[in-house]
């Protein structure tokens, strides 16, 4: 082994793409077709004048995902109606770099200068607007990770968290050191700090969150407690309300004011997630020879009626349809 290839072992696994490696005509086409693979499928418009480049580092973080971006002018959307091809399910904090860079969810749209960041649904309809060249990183966060950790995410989406003061400042800095050190670390120092990076990105959405309707400091505690019971026993068939209450220690009636809080019930959580996790499975590779039914009673499913009608419900198109990639995101309930 040369000196020369130690030193690329002792670094964190990385994978690098650029748009330099591909013909100019190509470089539209080549660029959402990885973008759709690793982060979310969307339609890009790139400048009007042509010279479209786009370069991405990206670094496998201990269940999370942390990218490097430098790109010039664009815009990215997600449509209400695209097909959803990919497994992905993630909230995406990013931090902007350099340039000017706007996002859109959910009638919500942010302004963000460098240093600042913002939280997104990938999954969900969205708009981001580039009008010059810029530079930012983006974590990856799997859905049910940061649901447990904040209650009410969905309304702290495409809102600016200042990135020089406050919690946002010490998670945008720890994250910006983390990137910009990577491949002078070792992998275990590298994987170290994602633990830390996720304490303090939650830490920065919450704080963003509005205030009519959040709940207090213990009742989110019970909340996320609560997410977590779920997660562990999704699979479960006989999940219920009862077994959840008396897993983490409070009545059903308590447990459902909670979830209201969220414009939802405790048993139309544990339904969409199962659903959520149904989809996931469909499309991932590793799970191409289950059929549709079996991959439903796997995450507690009984009835194939109910099944479908749940999906069709949560993703505007059957199960069947989703797996075909003939159906369409209609984006809730």
């Amino acid at each position: 082994m040369t000196v020369s290839d130690s030193a690329e072992a002792a670094m964190p696994a990385r994978l690098r793409l650029s748009t330099d490696d591909v013909c100019l005509r190509e470089r539209g086409s080549w660029l959402r077709e990885v973008i759709g693979r690793e982060y979310a499928e969307v339609e890009i418009c790139p400048p009007a004048g042509g010279g479209l480049f786009n370069e991405m580092t990206i670094y496998p973080w201990e269940g999370l995902q942390l990218s490097a971006i430098r790109s010039s002018a664009i815009t990215i959307e997600r449509l209400a109606n695209e097909p959803r091809n990919i497994p992905q399910d993630a909230y995406f904090a990013v931090i902007l770099l350099s340039g000017r860079y706007s996002l859109e969810q959910d009638g919500r749209e942010t302004f963000l200068q460098p240093g600042d960041m913002a939280v997104y649904d990938a999954t969900r309809p969205h708009r981001i607007r580039c009008p010059r060249d810029f530079s930012k990183l983006i974590v990856s966060i799997p859905r049910a990770t940061l649901e447990e950790r904040v209650a009410g995410i969905a309304r702290c989406t495409a809102r600016r968290i200042a990135g020089g003061e406050g919690i946002g400042g010490v998670a945008a800095g720890l994250v910006r050191l983390s990137a910009g050190q990577a491949d002078r670390l070792s992998p275990g120092e590298f994987s170290a700090l994602a633990t830390p990076c996720l304490d303090l990105l939650s830490l920065a959405a919450a704080s963003v969150r509005p205030a009519v309707g959040s709940l207090s400091r213990s009742r989110i505690s019970l909340l996320n407690r609560a997410k977590a019971f779920i997660e562990r026993h999704l699979s479960d068939p006989g999940l219920n309300a009862g077994a959840i209450a008396a897993g983490v220690g409070v009545s059903p009636r308590y447990l459902n004011t909670l979830f209201q809080a969220e414009q939802t019930s405790l048993m139309r959580y544990v339904w969409q997630r199962r659903v959520e996790r149904c989809r996931t499975d469909m499309l991932a590779g590793t799970h191409a020879g289950r059929s549709l039914s079996e991959i439903a009673f796997r995450w507690g499913f009984n009835d194939p009626s109910h099944f479908s009608r749940l999906f069709r419900r949560r993703f505007g198109c059957t199960p069947r349809e989703c797996r075909d990639g003939n159906g369409a995101e209609l984006g809730g309930d």
